[in-house]
């Protein structure tokens, strides 16, 4: 449904391609969730699977590529560990062993140690990491973040124990808290 209450207005075939193509150039889209969009705007349902199989025929909608640049592009800008990665992948419905085949290819040459450090200078710019960590509470902090952005609790307790020797005792949190 549109703003107002209106409902969406159901496309033909013509009408459902320029349709994709639009989504596509917005941002890269699972076939998964583009073949629920489409389905979702198409007068008959033949018409979404005509239109996915032309995607994919003109290498429009790949899930590999697109995963992998996904993972590629979460890794360079926001410096995310590959758990998180993964998980958003996963998320945007890519297939658990393409989501995990592209993670792995994206990370393999990847030093976590060295995208915690940048992960941390870009959280906690202009504050002084080691006085900040040094308290308790700011510690557990930010071992939560390093988990949330995708790190080991290994890797992530190892970061930070050049800031507070309390790092050996924080534990990660159990699932589903």
């Amino acid at each position: 449904m549109l703003k107002g209450g209106k409902k969406e207005k159901k496309l033909n075939a013509p009408g459902l391609w320029e349709y994709a193509l639009r989504a596509l150039s917005a941002r890269p889209h699972s076939s998964s969730e583009l073949r629920d969009k489409l389905r979702r705007r198409a007068e008959s349902p033949g018409d979404a699977a005509e239109t996915l199989a032309k995607l994919e025929h003109y290498g429009y909608l790949d899930d590999r590529r697109m995963a992998e640049s996904y993972a590629a592009a979460r890794r360079d800008n926001q410096r995310h560990g590959k758990f998180r990665v993964l998980r958003d992948l996963q998320q945007r419905r890519v297939a658990s062993g393409v989501a995990r085949q592209a993670v792995e290819r994206v990370y393999q040459d990847a030093d976590e140690s060295q995208l915690i450090a940048e992960f941390l200078r870009r959280k906690y710019r202009g504050v002084a990491l080691a006085e900040h960590l040094a308290e308790p509470k700011n510690l557990a902090s930010a071992y939560r973040k390093l988990l949330y952005a995708g790190f080991s609790s290994a890797a992530a307790s190892k970061a930070l124990r050049h800031y507070s020797e309390s790092a050996d005792e924080l534990e990660p949190p159990e699932e589903g808290l």
